[in-house]
Order: structure tokens, then C-alpha cells, then sequence
């Protein structure tokens, strides 16, 4: 019996040491661990076509982290930039770069939906956290969502679906879209076409234009033909640009009501000039929006940027107050992947674009605005969709 005490007294002093030092190490890499940096890596683009919205996406998170002291969870930041070049054929190697090279905590990016695949790809892979502040394209929260997967932006479902009900209620029933040929152009129309034929309206048919080009005198030309109730079209940047115009300089300006998601007049109003006046859009922001927390950022954005906020400056604001918020809930353990996962997806984000927090796939359930072009300006007309979130077909989570 002494025999069995005395070994029971070693097993719990062996035991207990045993508890203690792992204990005291855990402590001690904690410590370690908080005196480190976040590591933010930055996957945007610093050049070529879309290097603005890259600009504007950067600004806006480390606004909202400077105005959180520059820290997160009680730790400094670091960020660590890679120019994707918006070339999804350099998107793998260019996330490995981050994720193995530099050993950063998070991703943010990207904003082509093309480079967003790849990222995907190794965010799945690597239990990374991926943040993505633009890209649109609905596989990344939807067949291809995951737990470590979230997006601060928009799907291209979400900005199209809600004109369809908005098409219906003009009085609009036959309608004839116009796109790019590529997965944001054509998920677009699909969108669009789901609301409005769920609100009783046809589409009569689907034009499509080879993405990039910009010559329109056919499509336009069809359109005069077919004299439908209006058109919706997926087009951004130069390409909303040169349409707009085109479109009233064949006459169809006033006559076949333009519909379109919110990327047709958003950062292009200035191009498009009076051709613009009276389109109606979708989206999820607008910056007249009446808030008080849309004046401030945008005053607080102007003052230290010296230039107007947009869309994509917001996106990233919104991905740094997620960071803010989350790792404050964790304690600055990054470590802790689940934890953190867990903390942002139960994020309520306080936006210049109206509150709102994550869908299930971890896709935002937000308000989309109509907005009418008006002496220039995007002017919200309603709100065409009160806390919608993309149903996101194919996620698993």
C-alpha cells in the first residue's frame, strides 16, 4: 500500500510539473506572439487598369486601422504588399508569396475576380484567412466557400439581382441586357434576369460583346431594332464610359430607358458627362448616402487622402474595422485560426454603407441602393433591397 502511495505521489508531482511547464510555455509564446506584428499581406493592384481601385481598396483599410491606434488586438502592423498585377496566371505564385514566403497572418485582396480564384485556391490549401475587399465573382462564397473565406465587398448577384423588381415596378416588361463575355458580365445578367423574371418581366434577349472591346455601333444598332422597354448592361470603367456615350450618341438616350448594375456610373461619371443623366443603378453604396457615419469617413478620408472616397475605398475600410473588431475579440491571437474565423463571422460592421454582417458563406447581408444620376452624382433614389444576402448556391459551410 505505501509502495502504491509513493508511486501516486510521483505520478502527480511528475504530473504537475509537467502541467506547469507547459503551462509557463504556452505563456511564454503568448507573450512572444503578442510582441509580433499582425502581418497583413496586400494582394491588390499597384499598376495597369485597375491600380486605382488597388489605391483606393489600401487607403481605406489603413484609415480604419490608424483610427484604431494602428493596432489590432493589442499588437502593431506590418503589411506586406504584392502588385498582382490583376494577372490571374500569377495569382497562385503570387499568394504562396505571402502565405509561405512572408508568413503573413491574413490576406487582403484581391479585386480582379480572375486573380480571386487562385487566391481561393490557396486560402482553401492553407487555412489562411483570405479577406476579400472587390472581387465579385459568386464561386468564392458560394461552390468554393470555406471557413477561413470572407468578403467585405459584394457578389456580381447582389448588385444586379435587386433591378429586376425595381425594372418591374417602371412598368418596364421586355427587356434586352448587354454585357461582357466574362463571368462578372455574364453572372451579372444572370442576376438581373433571375429578379426580373421572378417580378413577371422577360428577357428578350442577351447580347453579348467580347471582353475588352469597346466598339458598340452593332449592339446598339440591334437594340434600336428590337425597341425594348429598356436595357440593362454590365459594363465598368472605360468600357461604361465609351458605352454611355455611344448609347446616347445613337439617339437611344431617353427613348429605351439604361438600367444597369452600380459599376456602370461608379468612378466613370466624370467621363460620361451629361450621356449619363438619369441612368438608374444598383449597389451597395452610394456616396450621398445620409449617415452620419458615411459624413465622417468620408470628411476623415478627404482630410488625410486629399480626394473623394468611393466604393472601393469603403470596401476596405470595412475590411479593416472586420480586422479591428475580430482580433479585439481574440486577443490578437491569429494563432488560433478557428477562434479568429469564428470571431469575424459573428462581425457587425458599423459601415459609411449602412451596418451590416456575414451570410452563412460569409458573403455580406447588406443594403442595395437604386441610385439615379443626377447633375452628376449618384442620387439614392430608395433602398431596392433591405438586408439582402446572395443565397449562395453550392456553399457547404
Amino acid at each position: 500500500m505505501k509502495k502504491n502511495n509513493k508511486m501516486l505521489c510521483s505520478f502527480r508531482t511528475t504530473f504537475t510539473t509537467s502541467a506547469l511547464a507547459l503551462a509557463l510555455s504556452a505563456a511564454i509564446s503568448s507573450q512572444g506572439h503578442a510582441a509580433e506584428p499582425v502581418k497583413i499581406g496586400l494582394l491588390l493592384p499597384y499598376t495597369g487598369t485597375f491600380a486605382a481601385l488597388g489605391e483606393a481598396t489600401t487607403n481605406g483599410l489603413k484609415l480604419a486601422i490608424e483610427q484604431h491606434d494602428n493596432s489590432l488586438g493589442g499588437r502593431s502592423v506590418e503589411y506586406v504588399t504584392v502588385d498582382d498585377e490583376s494577372n490571374p496566371g500569377k495569382a497562385v505564385q503570387n499568394m504562396q508569396r505571402l502565405v509561405s514566403g512572408a508568413n503573413v497572418d491574413v490576406v487582403v485582396g484581391p479585386v480582379h475576380s480572375g486573380v480571386g480564384m487562385g487566391a481561393v485556391k490557396v486560402a482553401r490549401e492553407t487555412g489562411v484567412p483570405l479577406i476579400i475587399p472587390n472581387a465579385g465573382f459568386n464561386a468564392a462564397t458560394g461552390p468554393l466557400c470555406a471557413a477561413n473565406i470572407f468578403r467585405t465587398s459584394f457578389t456580381s448577384w447582389q448588385t444586379a439581382y435587386p433591378m429586376g423588381q425595381v425594372a418591374v415596378d417602371k412598368g418596364y416588361r421586355n427587356i434586352v441586357t448587354v454585357a461582357w463575355r466574362y463571368g462578372f458580365g455574364t453572372e451579372s445578367v444572370d442576376g438581373f434576369k433571375e429578379g426580373f423574371e421572378k417580378a413577371g418581366g422577360k428577357v428578350s434577349k442577351e447580347i453579348y460583346v467580347p471582353f475588352p472591346d469597346v466598339e458598340f455601333q452593332s449592339q446598339l444598332t440591334e437594340i434600336a431594332a428590337l425597341k425594348p422597354d429598356a436595357v440593362f448592361v454590365f459594363f465598368a470603367g472605360g468600357g461604361a464610359a465609351k458605352f454611355v456615350q455611344d448609347y446616347a450618341a445613337a439617339g437611344l438616350q431617353g427613348k429605351i430607358p439604361l438600367l444597369g448594375s452600380g459599376f456602370l456610373t461608379e468612378g466613370t461619371l466624370a467621363a460620361q458627362g451629361a450621356a449619363a443623366s438619369g441612368l438608374l443603378t444598383t449597389l451597395h453604396y452610394a456616396d450621398s448616402l445620409d449617415t452620419p457615419q458615411n459624413h465622417k469617413f468620408r470628411e476623415d478620408y478627404r482630410q488625410k487622402f486629399g480626394k473623394e472616397a468611393d466604393i472601393y475605398a469603403v470596401q476596405g475600410y470595412d475590411t479593416g474595422l472586420l480586422l479591428a473588431q475580430s482580433l479585439a475579440k481574440v486577443a490578437g491571437n491569429t494563432r488560433d485560426r478557428a477562434a479568429w474565423n469564428a470571431a469575424m463571422a459573428e462581425a457587425r460592421i458599423d459601415s459609411p454603407r449602412g451596418e451590416w454582417s456575414f451570410s452563412r458563406a460569409h458573403n455580406p447581408v447588406q443594403n442595395v441602393y437604386l441610385r439615379e444620376v443626377r447633375d452628376g452624382t449618384n442620387v439614392v433614389v430608395s433602398t431596392a433591397a433591405s438586408a439582402l444576402a446572395d443565397p449562395a448556391p453550392g456553399c457547404k459551410l
